[in-house]
């Protein structure tokens, strides 16, 4: 099977274990950058052409399309499908996953665990925004971030309203959300892979950071995850429509409630943690369903 992934960074360790993975198993797998492809957007011929060739015919895409280049490989990972090559996670559910609000209204829909979470267009509410979420302590995120960064917390009301007043200024969204105390600076990474939760691992912030995200010096371990938890996982990942993704969540005193879904989770901190072979287990997931030339779990909204 010949697989194709979009990347502008090949060397990131979450690629070199896909295509590990993939070789492993007899597949070939190439990794091109997103942004040196372009389209011919032809009636009934797309094509993709890249450094000045047109590509070769794949069975599979993995989209590893970073958030700050979104509109483009979206419209790559869009031109793949329409030339029937099988893609790991859809551009549509992609799409969904990566803009917060309405990741955000489409769990609420399905009844999926949610921190209090409000959001407004006119100054004029913010005080009424900041009681709506429960008052503070408050955790205030930027709609557009990533990997933690554009996520305050907010220790008081008036530190709360100088945050969001800041960020209104600026001409940038932001969500209000309830600040989950009892996690403790804790939350839960699953990862779900064909319907699947086949690892999970809790991720602490380091000293004095509220944030526990890997990235930002947090630290890793296996868990095991309660049933309750293995199905908002799962059920998350089903509302966005993706096959693999990383469901981040936290445990409050009413149950567990979900605080992002990745379209993209980085391997290397649970494959550490846990000791499995996740990326293989992708890469099975493809083999598997790649002849069908759609995906297994269709998201809706």
């Amino acid at each position: 099977m010949k697989i194709v992934m979009l990347s502008r960074s090949p060397n990131l360790y979450s690629h070199q274990r896909l295509k590990e993975a993939a070789e492993e198993r007899g597949h070939e797998l190439d990794i091109i950058n997103t942004l040196r492809c372009y389209m011919n957007i032809a009636s009934r011929r797309p094509e993709i052409y890249y450094n000045g060739e047109k590509l070769p015919r794949y069975d599979a895409v993995i989209p590893r399309i970073g958030a700050s280049i979104t509109f483009y490989g979206m419209a790559v990972l869009r031109q793949f499908e329409m030339m029937g090559v099988y893609p790991l996670n859809e551009s549509v559910a992609i799409g969904r996953s990566r803009d917060k609000l309405r990741s955000m209204q489409l769990l609420a829909r399905d009844g999926i665990g949610l921190p209090v979470t409000t959001f407004a267009h006119d100054p004029k509410q913010t005080e009424e925004v900041l009681k709506l979420a429960g008052g503070a302590p408050l955790v205030i995120k930027l709609l557009e971030g990533t990997q933690g960064i554009g996520v305050v917390l907010a220790d008081t009301e008036r530190s709360a309203k100088s945050v969001v007043e800041a960020f209104r200024g600026a001409g940038v969204n932001i969500l209000v959300q309830e600040f989950i105390k009892e996690a403790g600076g804790t939350d839960i990474r699953a990862l779900v892979v064909g319907g699947r939760v086949i690892a999970a691992m809790q991720r602490t912030g380091a000293e004095g950071e509220f944030r526990s995200n890997l990235h930002r010096g947090g630290s890793a371990k296996t868990i095991k995850i309660s049933p309750e938890e293995r199905s908002t996982a799962i059920r998350a990942a089903k509302t966005m429509g993706l096959n693999v993704c990383g469901v981040d969540m936290l445990r409050a005193n009413h149950g567990p409630v979900v605080m992002e879904v990745n379209s993209s989770p980085g391997l290397e901190g649970v494959e550490k943690a846990t000791g499995i072979d996740i990326a293989g287990k992708i890469i099975d997931h493809i083999a598997k369903h790649a002849k069908t030339g759609a995906t297994k779990t269709k998201g809706k909204g």
